[in-house]
């Protein structure tokens, strides 16, 4: 861990070259909080959220198949028509507290099943993948208060995502294994790029970073499995977003979703998933207290999976799926979105659940609100390519 020691050392050493260049975190002038939660490898929507009213849904999942709510390990009512996974007890919680809406069959313009060319264009923005070689989250940085000139991002995580690069300065922070820098090592570092003001930059973002991390309470603790891992990241989201000076804006990835065999039931791989973010979401809950309610978190996948399980237990790459819509700003307690049918005639291509909210609109839908931001601003600099966009309408509280 950094201490301030170490920082007071740097200071000295490199104030001339560093201290310029730094950046400080958000202040008080923007008190909402977002968090986008990644789930990398295509979410299968018909599992998380399984429309048990559905004629067809049984029929056309057969061994996949929740259990009907109310049996043993059986789904968990939402509505007559739909239910969650029995591993997101905490979703439940939100959405019977009105604190969680769910927006199903929901899709980006992205059609062509690719992992890479789809996790590509949903954090990019634009209509196909590669189209810009920024993240729309940091494209909406400087349309906030003081984001131009504070570091309102955070990226939880080893790398930094694309939905947050760009031009915008913003910070990350993984936990490490690794021994503790010296104040002596600190000091060569730092006089050695005197002369290079991108990675003297480099370093003050991350020492800042550190020693926000670390006047909040968090231990840097790496190793131990996936779930923990999730956990622990959403606990910094949550310190760190807590912080007077701290970020307003996270991103995390929870991992786990490319389901192409052994997806299961109430176990298996899926409800391993779904039991890692539904405990991140307790763990953000936590950490963040009194601002849990100026906060909205959003969870988003590249694409959904086929609708009929394949041979190996799981499913394949398909197109729409589900998204939640989570926090105390969450205009709660209901499912969203056309729901556009199970039968045959109704799939995508005559295997996928159909879009038919475009997960844009849905982003736009958040954002707008969240922020006080206009469409027309959103779509010029968040979402540019398609003027007509428009944000959904219900998602938070007025």
């Amino acid at each position: 861990m950094l201490s301030r020691r170490h920082l007071l050392a740097l200071g000295a050493a490199t104030a001339a070259s560093v201290m310029p260049l730094r950046l400080a975190f958000a202040n008080a002038e923007l008190q909402q909080r977002l968090v986008v939660i990644l789930l990398r490898g295509a979410m299968d929507g018909l599992h998380a959220v399984p429309p048990v009213g559905d004629r067809d849904y049984r029929s056309l999942r057969g061994a996949l198949a929740l259990p009907e709510p109310g049996a043993a390990d059986g789904a968990l009512p939402l509505d007559s028509q739909f239910a969650l996974h029995p591993s997101l007890a905490t979703v439940k919680q939100l959405y019977e507290s009105g604190e969680a809406t769910i927006v199903h069959a929901v899709a980006s313009p992205y059609r062509d099943r690719s992992h890479f060319d789809g996790q590509d264009l949903l954090e990019n923005g634009s209509m196909r993948p590669h189209g810009l070689s920024d993240g729309w989250l940091n494209r909406l940085l400087p349309l906030l208060p003081g984001g131009r000139q504070k570091r309102l991002g955070l990226a939880l995580g080893a790398e930094m995502p694309l939905i947050l690069r760009g031009p915008q300065d913003v910070a990350s922070w993984a936990p490490s294994t690794l021994p503790a820098a010296s104040d002596d090592f600190l000091e060569r570092v730092a006089a050695m790029y005197t002369a290079a003001p991108e990675l003297s930059r480099a370093l003050a973002t991350a020492l800042d970073t550190q020693a926000m991390a670390t006047g909040a309470g968090v231990m840097d603790q790496g190793g131990g499995n996936a779930r923990r891992q999730s956990v622990l990241l959403a606990e910094v989201a949550g310190k760190m977003l807590s912080e007077p000076n701290g970020p307003r804006i996270a991103v995390m990835d929870v991992p786990g979703w490319d389901t192409h065999s052994g997806q299961g039931l109430a176990q298996g791989r899926m409800a391993q998933a779904l039991g890692q973010l539904d405990a991140s979401i307790a763990a953000l809950r936590k950490t963040l207290g009194a601002h849990w309610q100026d906060t909205v978190v959003l969870t988003l996948t590249e694409f959904g999976r086929t609708a009929v399980p394949n041979g190996s237990g799981g499913t394949d790459h398909g197109t729409a799926s589900a998204a939640f819509v989570m926090g105390g700003s969450a205009a709660g307690g209901k499912v969203l979105g056309a729901w556009p049918g199970l039968s045959e005639s109704q799939l995508y291509q005559g295997r996928d659940l159909a879009p038919t909210t475009d997960l844009r609109s849905l982003i736009m839908g958040v954002l707008a609100p969240h922020f006080g931001l206009s469409q027309t601003a959103l779509a010029a600099n968040v979402f540019p390519g398609d003027a007509d966009l428009a944000p959904m309408r219900g998602l938070l509280r007025a």
